[in-house]
């Protein structure tokens, strides 16, 4: 485990899904990953907080969305996706759960599929 430096977050989770999103952007080649890694971070008020009713407006169904930041349960969705992202509402994931979506983290998400290149949402 690596030691976070006191300028930066406490929050051992957000630092090591940033370290292993660099590491993954450079090992498979997909941006996608260090555009993420940028925004996670960025300071607290920065990052993403998305909620359903804009991922139901910009997604086709069985698409795979990454949300860098947290997803709120605001809105319906009526769409089949996977969203990933750092964190959600319980609302958002049961609300995903009931479209017949799927709720992943990021961190377990890159262990699972690191060359995928998933829509982003901020």
């Amino acid at each position: 485990m690596a030691v976070i430096p006191k300028t930066k977050t406490t929050n051992q989770v957000l630092f090591d899904t940033i370290r292993d999103l660099k590491k993954l952007s450079v090992t498979s080649g997909v941006g996608t990953w260090k555009a993420v890694a940028k925004v996670l971070a960025g300071s607290a008020s920065q990052r993403a907080q998305t909620n359903l009713s804009k991922i139901s407006k910009y997604t086709k169904g069985g698409e795979v969305v990454i949300v860098p930041g947290k997803v709120l349960g605001e809105g319906i969705l009526s769409k089949k996706v996977t969203v990933v992202a750092f964190n959600a509402s319980s609302s958002a994931i049961k609300s995903i759960e009931a479209a017949g979506g799927k709720f992943v983290t990021i961190k377990d998400y890159i262990s699972k599929n690191p060359k995928d290149k998933p829509v982003i949402l901020k």
